[in-house]
């Protein structure tokens, strides 16, 4: 059976481990600590490892980690009268475990404090900006205002805003649907218009085409009663001749014209034996002797 003194040693080293316990703490990597007593911050902790504290002392972990914080989707008025629904968010850290306490307490209520403050500084910048400079290259520059504004009451608040953007720009359903109405009538307008002009450029090439064809077939008509006459002409000048050589030869010459004419255009002729027309057929010359 134990001795009394090996119990009481025992005892003790229970306690004492007990309390040893109460007296250490460990800060992991990715957090930070405030130690309390009696519910007052006494000091911060920032480097990880085994730390030492009061029994009577109580530890509160903060992370290190950046943060984010997603407000609801809240709908703006620009300058040029549009409505557009704007989900922004940010990105943050605790800096100072002291002061975020003091000022936020926690981290969810942070998150409710400054993002109501993120939403109302947002809406007064965009307030004074038309949408078009929001589907812009000016957006950024916007942003980089809204993040410079808001980094002194995060550093109230022991924290260092790291980033600030606007995920979404959406126009909300009805005007949405007006803006597209808008856009179709224009369109629609445009599309008649340029038909318009179309038409009216093919009525004029049109007209100077057939004024062109007109001009060369009157022309080329022209040439024609030139060449035949000229052809005319020269046909009568032969003919004079060769009639001056032998007229008889040119009669018959012209009758075979005649003949030709005539029987090539497939009619039908009737016409007695005797008739002046075959007047060459008619005529025997003298018989030949040997």
């Amino acid at each position: 059976m134990a001795s009394p003194k090996l119990i009481a040693a025992g005892v003790v080293l229970v306690i004492a481990a007990v309390i040893g316990s109460m007296c250490v703490f460990t800060v992991r990597q990715d957090q930070q600590a405030l130690v309390l007593q009696f519910g007052n911050p006494v000091h911060a902790v920032s480097e990880p490892g085994l730390h030492f504290k009061l029994p009577i002392q109580n530890v509160e972990y903060y992370e290190r980690r950046i943060l984010e914080l997603d407000p609801p989707v809240q709908q703006v008025l620009l300058s040029d009268q549009k409505r557009v629904n704007v989900d922004s968010f940010a990105r943050w850290k605790i800096i100072d475990p002291l002061i975020f306490r003091q000022r936020a307490t926690n981290a969810a209520n942070f998150v409710q404090l400054f993002g109501q403050r993120l939403n109302s500084v947002i809406r007064g910048e965009l307030a004074q900006a038309p949408l078009v400079t929001l589907l812009s290259d000016n957006r950024a520059q916007i942003m980089e205002k809204i993040q410079t504004t808001l980094e002194k009451p995060a550093e109230e608040f022991g924290v260092e805003l790291i980033d600030v953007r606007i995920g979404r720009t959406d126009l909300p359903q009805e005007t949405s649907q007006a803006v597209y109405n808008r856009m179709r009538s224009s369109r629609i307008a445009e599309a008649a218009q340029l038909r318009a002009e179309g038409e009216e450029l093919k009525a004029k090439i049109q007209a100077e085409a057939d004024r062109e064809r007109i001009g060369i077939i009157a022309e080329a008509n022209r040439q024609a009663e030139v060449l035949r006459g000229e052809g005319d002409a020269q046909r009568n000048v032969i003919l004079g001749k060769a009639y001056g050589k032998d007229a008889e030869f040119f009669e018959f010459y012209r009758s075979l014209e005649a003949y030709k004419i005539a029987l090539d255009n497939g009619s039908t002729m009737v016409l007695s034996p005797d008739s002046e027309f075959f007047q060459y057929f008619n005529k025997s010359g003298p018989a030949t002797s040997r």
